[in-house]
């Protein structure tokens, strides 16, 4: 097994006022030679967004984006016609394909909106763009990790998907749990980054935003605290 530790303190930093945002890889103005992406996931940031601000509309092409609020409500509008609000508890799909516009501002005037946005690169590139959102809640179990996104190939209906062989979970953990993840191919990678709480995996303690990237191994085995929750992403590491 070889191992990357990522505290959340040594993330990238932004101010612009009405963004305050972590990155975990390089991202806009944040450059790290050792942080440019995780085999195929390459942009988590954790972003603040104060009240009715957010991203105007712009366009993407050729990227997976997955949007999981954490507090408040997102109000998203894309070239497809798409048109609604995502809130704490939702996940966002979004494949970029051969191209969208889209804009993502706070729905509200008064909180702000906390919020992780995931990028990941696809497997094929230039497909028709696509958008799909889902609650998290009935898709979990209890004290387990639980996929969340998935493939394509595998997914069956009314499951959330992305064009590249890669597997979002989402542990929450009521009580202790020890628990092992089976990667699904060897040259997978995991990126293990905790929401909150305590984590253990290889001698590794990790606590809020920590994370930490795991390749060379079929399973990754984690003890989870009392009251924790962790987003484990599965990714092919070429």
């Amino acid at each position: 097994m070889k191992k990357i530790l990522h505290p959340a303190a040594t993330r990238g930093n932004a101010n612009y006022g009405w963004l305050k945002a972590k990155y975990s890889f390089s991202f806009a103005n944040y450059f790290n030679p050792e942080r440019l992406r995780f085999g195929v996931l390459h942009v988590l940031n954790d972003d603040d967004i104060a009240p009715a601000m957010g991203f105007g509309r712009h366009p993407h092409n050729n990227m997976e984006i997955i949007t999981i609020p954490q507090s408040g409500a997102l109000k998203h509008k894309d070239s497809l016609g798409h048109e609604g609000v995502i809130r704490s508890g939702d996940i966002q799909v979004m494949s970029a394909g051969s191209g969208v516009e889209h804009s993502e501002v706070n729905a509200s005037t008064t909180e702000p909106v906390k919020l992780f946005q995931i990028w990941v690169l696809p497997e094929t590139e230039n497909v028709p763009p696509r958008y799909d959102q889902k609650q998290i809640a009935p898709l979990l179990v209890p004290n387990s990790f639980s996929t969340v996104v998935k493939p394509r190939s595998e997914a069956a209906n009314g499951d959330l998907w992305i064009h590249q062989q890669a597997y979002f979970n989402i542990g929450e953990f009521s009580e202790k749990t020890e628990t092992t993840y089976t990667l699904h191919n060897k040259n997978h990678g995991a990126y293990v980054f905790v929401i909150n709480g305590t984590v253990f995996i290889d001698n590794e303690t990790l606590s809020d935003r920590d994370a930490i990237a795991i390749w060379d191994t079929q399973t990754v085995d984690v003890s989870a605290g009392k009251d924790s929750k962790v987003l484990l992403i599965e990714v092919p590491m070429n």
